[in-house]
């Protein structure tokens, strides 16, 4: 097999690489990184490059016009190098920060009345130890189990790597030192005691712990002081894996090709590491005095972290490798805290109903509701819990990545520069529109996309099907590359000079949607017998849900028309419920038992939901008197 050289600019970076090597493998070979938020399938058209020399062979050109190709443009992921050339990488898209992530971290509530003293199963105790003599020649082992029976520390576990440096320690310390013991884990409820470490002198004032939310977009993490239960910092960081997938089906694809899988647990690894980091410095802590970890994410995200292959989830019959993973060592896990603390991977329930929606059902206080109650974490993957504290029947439905700015035209994610909401002008159809850092707009993120399509469909610029009505007579609907457009932004108002437009496309990914969501809980109350009417409490938790807009969430059909009063934003319920199994037994139990009784419904398995989905593929449905305050406000 012939080999050939590729010249990468404006690095001038090159590689030696064989006949039908994809541009991405030979860029990653070159240490150059592209985004492929499709997971390299080349629907985004976000790893595109300009081939300057040469002839690769594009297996695709979907996402490139024929300017683009006449350009010399190619996507990475879908062409294949056959010889010699040289390739222009452009400048990559830079994930900014949403503005509401570290500026507005703050010390977290306690949300719940526990006494930690008895319910937190990692403690710091000293002890004092009698030196040995010739008279006492009691073994070190031996000697710090006796002292801690002393104490009402039976049976306790001693590790050999706590054993190969305990000599040492005792001695160093004069025989007064603090010793860290967990007492309680998933795997040994009631087991004895495990010593963590043992620390010269007294150093019972360190212990500390970290809670972690793996979302598919955002990964967030609170420092917790183990001794009071106080989350005394958080901070939050966009998911690594995120140039290799947006939504959790890319990532899974990603990850069954070569050696996907052991980078996308790189990236996250190294996400939640940075973040650790970030709080330990500027708390000034020491990140070996983080003994306890407690970690929620999505059944996907789950067995990312863990490097267990995912690809079962998307095969029938949708089965993952485990709901709930025993803990491991954050040595094992490959987190930089005291690499013997436990990592405890919280119980989640299927395939595509994992850990972060136990979590939330327990912090959303869906756990203990008398009435009945619908939880939402709106997203990508649209998870959806009804019921009350007697019983649980959820579902998921995969949304797609237009809540995040994917997917659409002129997209993007919620960073500085994203339109986020929308007004348009019943009688000029003029938009005024709010951007994310009070900038010039350089896209529409997902709130602003939803924003967006409510009001044009209010004021009659879009019909029921979501088509721009071509006849208004006004420059901003006119025909372009995906058919009848409306601009949002001319290019004289834009940070980049380009119109920023929505299209039908963009209209019909966000339909398909809310059409999943509202589709999905509709199935779940039709399987257990009750109207939607009936629900006395809508929760929604998510990063997304923080920023909906509810009367133009009904608006177009996303939330089920109710009394405003019944809605409730929660923001990151998954962060916050594993905030309480990290300092609790009682909330991990309660965590495990709802994981237990949930009464999962496959959507893909139920022929209703295809009906409902169909049904709600229009604006805002095709039954109008489901929504009769839009009705009255459209007529």
């Amino acid at each position: 097999m012939a080999n050939h050289t590729v010249v990468f600019q404006p690095s001038g970076v090159s590689v030696t690489v064989p006949t039908g090597t994809l541009v991405t493998e030979a860029l990653r070979a070159a240490g150059i990184d592209v985004a492929q938020p499709c997971g390299g399938q080349g629907r985004c058209g976000r790893c595109a490059v300009i081939v300057r020399a040469g002839n690769p062979r594009r297996r695709s050109t979907i996402r490139l016009t024929e300017v683009d190709l006449a350009a010399g443009y190619a996507l990475a992921c879908q062409t294949v190098l056959e010889g010699d050339a040289t390739i222009l990488v452009p400048e990559q898209e830079q994930i900014e920060r949403r503005l509401a992530t570290d500026k507005t971290a703050r010390r977290v509530e306690v949300p719940f009345p526990y006494l930690y003293a008895r319910d937190q199963s990692v403690r710091a105790v000293g002890v004092t130890l009698e030196p040995p003599s010739l008279g006492d020649a009691t073994d070190d082992v031996s000697r710090l189990r006796r002292a801690l029976a002393r104490m009402g520390l039976k049976d306790v576990e001693l590790p050999l790597p706590v054993v190969r440096t305990l000599g040492e320690r005792l001695r160093a310390a004069e025989w007064q030192v603090t010793v860290v013991l967990e007492f309680d884990t998933w795997a040994r409820p009631d087991g004895p005691p495990r010593v963590i470490d043992v620390l010269p002198g007294d150093q019972g004032e360190a212990v500390w712990g970290v809670a972690i939310d793996i979302g598919t977009t955002t990964v967030t993490v609170f420092l917790v002081d183990l001794r009071t239960g106080q989350a005394v910092d958080n901070a939050a960081e966009y998911n690594g894996q995120i140039a290799r997938g947006e939504d959790v089906i890319s990532r899974i694809l990603y990850a069954s090709k070569g050696s996907g899988l052991q980078e996308l647990g790189e990236r996250v690894r190294g996400t939640i590491n940075a973040l650790v980091e970030r709080l330990t410095q500027r708390n000034h802590v020491d990140p070996a005095t983080i003994y306890k970890a407690a970690l929620a994410g999505n059944t996907t995200m789950t067995h990312l972290f863990l490097g267990l292959q995912p690809s079962s989830i998307r095969l029938a019959p949708y089965v993952p490798a485990v709901n709930h993973p025993e803990p491991v060592s954050a040595a094992d896990a490959g987190l930089a805290i005291h690499p013997r603390a436990s990592v405890d991977v919280l119980p989640g329930v299927a395939s595509y109903v994992g850990a972060d929606i136990t979590a939330g059902v327990l912090s959303s206080g869906l756990a203990e509701a008398e009435g009945l109650t619908l939880f939402i974490d709106v997203g990508t993957n649209g998870e959806i819990v009804l019921g009350t504290k007697d019983w649980l029947v959820t579902c998921a439905c995969s949304a797609g990545p237009a809540f995040e700015g994917a997917g659409v035209v002129c997209g993007m994610r919620a960073t500085r520069g994203a339109i986020e909401e929308v007004w348009v002008n019943t009688h000029t159809y003029e938009p005024t529109y709010r951007v994310i850092g009070e900038t010039k707009p350089k896209g529409i993120c997902g709130s602003g996309l939803l924003s967006l399509v409510a009001e044009l469909f209010i004021t009659g610029a879009l019909d029921k099907g979501g088509n721009l009505k071509v006849d208004l007579g006004i420059p901003r609907v006119r025909q372009g590359e995906h058919g009848p457009e409306y601009v949002v932004a001319w290019g004289a108002e834009t940070d980049h000079g380009r119109d920023i437009v929505l299209t039908k496309v963009d209209v019909d990914n966000l339909l398909r949607a809310k059409a999943a969501i509202y589709a999905g809980f509709n199935v779940l109350a039709q399987s257990v017998g009750v109207d939607l009417a009936q629900v006395e409490q809508v929760l929604i938790g998510g990063s997304f849900g923080k920023y909906l807009n509810v009367e133009k969430a009904v608006q177009i059909g996303l939330l089920p028309d109710v009394p405003w009063e019944r809605f409730a934003f929660l923001g990151n319920t998954s962060v916050l419920g594993t905030y309480m199994a990290l300092l609790s037994r009682e909330a991990r139990a309660q965590i495990k038992a709802m994981a237990e009784k949930m009464t999962y419904l496959e959507l893909s398995a139920d022929n209703t939901f295809y009906d409902a989905f169909t049904s709600a593929l229009f604006l805002p449905h095709t039954d109008m008197s489901k929504f009769p305050s839009v009705a009255k406000l459209w007529e």
